[in-house]
């Protein structure tokens, strides 16, 4: 989800109060009448539900147009879906080893789609319950992560580049060495995640992404902390506003997601860095402790229903693995050179690691956080209470006004 900060809460907030009419009516999926599906779907799954746990602004929601896939599936089947969102892999992963929720599908990536299927999280997919698997491209079957696809469906693939500002920066940058180049102290971003981040520090220095040696991660480590003197700010989807609003001038980010930047601003752009970068993939998993496997399944086999992955593909603007989608002349992103690059750049796949590298790339990431002392930008700590609190006086009023006009018109209930 491309989480705002507390001041775009607020402007969206007050937007929102001057538009309470529209926003008690319920809007119709995009296209939801015309969609033409392959699979027929069983009708035991109606008045049953799911729990789908998947990336920020990940599936076609119904905006702008597009294809809303949620309301798609449930009109379809019958079956109801709670869907949440997290930010990167760890957080995903914190999930399922505490045991707090039980999820009927997840999209985690490679690396920690090994590390589940090692830890007995995932359970194998039933194939005979999802034809649709028909058009994953052989290139993207049997992957090191999942030799015998048993356990995981490619549902995006994509690489992660250096995002940069054409107004803000000297010259197009070449290396990952520009994220720590001085002259934009206060300018720079960096992920904020273990293995994304050590990442970035690993190809500049020449090194293997997956070593299990304690020097090689201590080296990565120094490296980061060296930069982060210069940085604004570790983010995930922060980036969006600091990036589409000129906040920042550089960034490693994941390069479907620098598509959705441009349409916001077009001076940005990105590069793939002469040292190399990580190649990676996100599947579609059903994990052990699933409710509703039946559910799960049709799910699956839903995403991958031609038409709806047409839509996820515009929606989300990562690179597809569907043969349908790629052949499909109407599909817009299919000659993108950041998705679909004539020459692929130097790469590196990530993999699961022993267990005690991952103690150490935990307790290491650590002291990279609290070390130097990052810039920061946007609204300082002494005002935020101030905006929060503003922002519930408003989310208040707008709920009230939104209770009274409910009240005074018949409408159907929402689902």
């Amino acid at each position: 989800m491309k989480k705002k900060t507390v001041l775009s809460l607020l402007l969206s907030l007050l937007a929102a109060a001057s538009l309470l009419v529209p926003l008690a009516l319920p809007a119709l999926a995009a296209g939801e009448d015309q969609l033409q599906l392959e699979s027929s779907y069983p009708p035991e799954l109606a008045g049953t539900q799911i729990s789908v746990y998947n990336w920020g602004e990940y599936m076609s929601d119904g905006s702008e147009g597009s294809l809303n896939v949620i309301r798609a599936f449930e009109d379809a089947t019958g079956c109801h879906v709670n869907y949440k969102t997290f930010d990167n892999n760890e957080s995903l992963y914190a999930i399922l080893a505490g045991g707090g929720s039980n999820y009927d599908v997840i999209i985690p990536s490679d690396y920690m789609i090994q590390r589940l299927i090692a830890e007995g999280r995932l359970q194998k997919l039933d194939q005979s319950k999802i034809p649709n698997a028909k058009y994953i491209m052989d290139d993207y079957r049997r992957l090191y992560f999942d030799p015998e696809d048993a356990y995981s469906i490619p549902y995006t693939i994509g690489m992660v580049g250096l995002l940069y500002n054409k107004t803000m920066v000297s010259e197009t940058p070449d290396s990952w060495a520009a994220l720590w180049d001085p002259q934009y102290a206060g300018n720079i971003l960096q992920f904020n995640n273990p293995r994304d981040a050590f990442g970035v520090a690993q190809y500049l220095l020449g090194q293997d992404v997956n070593a299990t040696d304690e020097a090689t991660w201590q080296a990565a480590a120094e490296k980061l902390k060296e930069q982060k003197p210069l940085l604004q700010r570790n983010v995930m989807d922060e980036i969006y506003n600091l990036m589409e609003n000129g906040e920042a001038a550089l960034a490693p980010y994941y390069a479907g997601d620098l598509i959705l930047m441009q349409e916001n601003n077009s001076d940005l752009d990105m590069v793939y860095p002469k040292e190399g970068t990580n190649f990676f993939y996100d599947s579609l998993c059903i994990p052990t402790g699933a409710k509703n496997v039946a559910g799960a399944e049709a799910f699956i086999n839903f995403l991958l229903e031609p038409e709806v992955a047409l839509a996820n593909a515009e929606f989300v603007m990562y690179a597809t693995p569907h043969t349908a989608v790629r052949a499909n002349p109407d599909y817009s992103l299919k000659d993108n050179p950041f998705l679909y690059p004539q020459e692929l750049p130097k790469i590196q796949y990530f993999q699961n690691l022993p267990p005690e590298t991952l103690k150490l790339i935990d307790a290491l990431w650590t002291e990279v956080l609290q070390s130097g002392k990052e810039t920061g930008s946007g609204p300082s700590f002494a005002i935020v209470p101030l905006l929060i609190g503003l922002a519930v006086a408003v989310a208040v009023i707008v709920l009230a006004a939104v209770i009274v006009t409910l009240a005074k018109k018949k409408r159907r209930a929402a689902r």
